[in-house]
């Protein structure tokens, strides 16, 4: 026996210096699990599964070592994990570790799974593993149950939609339910998206069942926040159940020191978690309910203080209950008594019907002037501590109230009901037509008099006259005015800034175009006045040289759209987003106008009208106007420009090519295409055409430009580079 204790202690000793090796160089991790598998299995000594457990733990959650590694180890790993959760067995200790290292684990696992989906018998393991925990969780030791719950948020984390920062990248993005292809072979997302939704409700339960374990509760909400934060999806349903979780309402028994604790370390976390989403997020929609429940929690907090130093009365009697003798020979504080004061007379309405004060002053405060929040704030503190026996007597006298006025008015019904039954007949006075008189018959209820004064009587009602027609000019100045006047409002502040007024988020695509009337919403507006008001309206048959001259004269379009031009050339860098939106709005307008020709052309065999189109006109002048401005530290406002217009055209890239004219230049210029070339497609080879051409045209630009064509027009170097020498040799 003392030779297989010192065995055990030169292995743990070993074992030791293994760790302090792979904790001096990470590298050294694949090649150390491989060697002590075997050592720590199921059929090792207990304290030797401790040390493995422990140490595959660490190491799967240690950030030094690469994902990659970690994914290969892995598949290594999990069947000697699976072996010790099955052991009949259960040390805390092991268990604690193997459901970390598991915890670590699950990410790495589903996305292998995802991108080999041949790996069947790894998906089978995490599987086992996964629904061995699970079963298990309620039975396992405190200590265990902390670390299932962080097992837990990682399957929720993994198994629900989340963030894709890059279409194009897959690799890079964050592993959830969202990277899983269709039709995958091992992975069913509704299943699991279930499976995710059931686990979630059975991590909230906890605060539906008004746990009174604290660290049980904190392990909870510290692993919430971590999901509140990275899945927005169920980010809602989990602040939800939090508000409906206070504390201090768990008290049932007498105040222990240890509860105390327990209450506060359960009211500091929440309120910490609470304030941190609202500092993450000022303009949460349930910003307010967590305003009102960390209030909340603090005045139940109060409550229970004072709850606890008030002192206790007998437990067989209390004072409400004791007589009028009793309570002058134990001195007892009498009840008060709220004075009912008598309706006034007449009709009664409901604010009077309901008023027991006699301040004129608080029977004229109209309460509606008060914000909600504060009338709330105002309000529960208050009803906290009024005096039952005061709520109850002013609650008899509107009862009472209540009972007296519905008496009068059935007393007042019946004689009313009586009266017109015996006064059913009432002779109707119906005075003489003055149209039945004759025409020898005098009117003799008219003075003589009435006969020089005119009938005004007879006149027909007044109708103001229709206002003249505006003339073509009058119409073109009134629309040109009232563009203006709506432009001004780009300068104002957005309501949503104004004080007083609460933030709105913003309602993405399924919002209004300017229902919000704001700054973007202007701003829409205004570029929709000029592309689509004047749609259908500026069809050129182009027959007379009388329609060329009026084309000539200013619409309310064009002067809406050269002032957004002087608007967005002023402060293009801030204001760049209102061009690329306008420019947008014109070649969609364009491209709906040139379909709608295109069909009244297929019914119609007349003349071909032609379709005026702004976008290739103003795409260019925008352009033209920004480029001299432009240096070498603006390359991301040239790039997000040319890559969020609707269209390029081969004006743009020669605009764009303009820039290797200066030296300073050539790299802003060869970098803008390069971008071009990679991330647009359709415009891929009028962009490899432009930049050819600048590589022959301007010397700077080759060194840059020529790296960049030898990887998509190598031919194009050849050719220069051949042309070169050639000309030498001549000269």
């Amino acid at each position: 026996m003392a030779q297989m204790g010192d065995n055990l202690v030169d292995q743990v000793a070993q074992l030791n210096a293994a760790r302090n090796l792979v904790l001096g160089d990470a590298a050294l991790y694949p090649q150390i699990v491989h060697g002590i598998l075997p050592i720590i299995g199921a059929h090792s000594r207990l304290e030797l599964r401790r040390w493995g457990s422990d140490f595959l733990a660490e190491t799967f959650a240690s950030p030094v070592l690469a994902t990659a590694q970690k994914d290969v180890l892995a598949e290594k790993v999990l069947q000697t994990l699976r072996e010790i959760l099955e052991l009949p067995e259960g040390d805390a200790a092991v268990l604690k570790s193997v459901v970390q290292a598991s915890a670590s684990l699950y990410p790495l696992v589903f996305r292998h799974v995802i991108n080999h989906p041949a790996a069947t018998a790894i998906w089978e393991s995490m599987t086992a593993i996964k629904q061995n925990i699970l079963q298990r969780w309620d039975n396992f030791p405190t200590a265990v149950k902390i670390c299932c719950v962080k097992f837990v948020q990682r399957i929720i984390q993994v198994q629900t939609p989340g963030l894709i920062s890059d279409p194009r990248r897959p690799e890079q993005n964050e592993t959830s339910l969202a990277i899983v292809p269709r039709g995958h072979a091992l992975l069913t997302i509704p299943n699991l998206e279930a499976e995710s939704s059931g686990l979630l409700d059975r991590l909230l339960s906890v605060f539906q069942e008004n746990s009174s374990d604290p660290l049980f509760v904190n392990a909870t909400l510290n692993c919430l926040s971590v999901l509140i934060r990275t899945r927005q999806s169920i980010s809602n349903k989990i602040i939800s159940a939090i508000l409906s979780f206070n504390p201090h309402k768990q008290v049932n028994g007498p105040m222990t020191p240890s509860l105390r604790v327990g209450l506060k370390s359960m009211e500091r976390t929440t309120r910490s978690l609470l304030v941190n989403i609202m500092k993450r997020s000022p303009n949460h929609p349930l910003a307010g309910k967590m305003q009102q429940h960390i209030e909340r929690m603090a005045q139940s907090r109060v409550e229970a203080l004072d709850e606890i130093s008030r002192k206790r009365t007998l437990p067989g009697e209390t004072i409400d209950s004791l007589e009028s003798a009793k309570r002058a020979r134990m001195d007892a504080p009498t009840p008060p008594t709220v004075k009912i004061p008598p309706l006034p007379q007449g009709p009664i309405s409901y604010s009077q019907l309901f008023t027991l004060t006699e301040d004129a002053g608080l029977s004229s405060f109209d309460v509606k002037q008060l914000p909600m929040d504060l009338i709330v704030r105002i309000t529960v503190p208050v009803l906290a501590r009024i005096d039952p026996s005061v709520f109850s007597q002013a609650l008899e006298g509107i009862r009472n109230r209540y009972q007296t006025l519905s008496q009068q008015q059935a007393a007042s019904r019946q004689p009313a009901a009586v009266e017109e039954e015996e006064d059913d007949y009432e002779p109707e006075y119906q005075p003489m037509d003055v149209s039945d008189l004759g025409p020898d018959q005098p009117d003799a209820t008219k003075p003589e008099v009435d006969e020089f004064q005119p009938d005004i009587v007879s006149l027909g009602p007044f109708v103001l006259p229709q206002p003249p027609p505006l003339t073509e000019d009058e119409a073109g100045e009134l629309g040109r005015s009232a563009a203006t006047r709506v432009f001004s409002m780009l300068g104002a502040p957005d309501l949503s800034s104004q004080p007083g007024k609460a933030q709105q988020r913003p309602l993405g695509f399924s919002r209004l175009a300017g229902s919000t009337f704001d700054r973007d919403a202007w701003a829409t507006l205004l570029t929709r006045l000029a592309t689509r008001a004047p749609a259908g309206l500026e069809v050129d048959t182009g027959d007379t040289k009388t329609d060329r001259g009026l084309q000539k004269k200013p619409t309310v379009s064009d002067t809406v759209r050269e002032t957004l031009y002087r608007y967005i050339l002023e402060d293009f860098r801030s204001r760049l987003n209102l061009g690329i939106s306008w420019l947008n709005e014109e070649w969609y307008n364009d491209r709906i106008q040139l379909r709608f020709a295109a069909t009244q052309r297929g019914e119609e065999d007349s003349d071909e009208p032609s379709v005026p189109l702004h976008y290739d006109r103003w795409v260019v002048r925008l352009l033209d106007g920004i480029l001299p401005y432009l240096d070498s530290r603006d390359l991301k406002v040239l790039v997000r420009f040319l890559s969020e217009i609707p269209e390029m055209t081969i004006p743009v890239a020669q605009r764009v090519a303009s820039l290797a004219k200066d030296p300073e230049r050539v790299n802003l210029c060869v970098q803008a295409l390069l971008y071009l070339i990679m991330f647009r497609p359709p415009a891929r080879e009028m962009c490899l055409n432009t930049l050819e051409d600048v590589y022959n045209t301007y010397e700077e630009s080759r060194p840059v430009a020529g790296k960049i064509l030898v990887k998509w027009r190598p031919a194009a170097v050849e050719t220069q580079q051949s042309e070169t020498p050639a000309e030498t040799s001549q000269q």
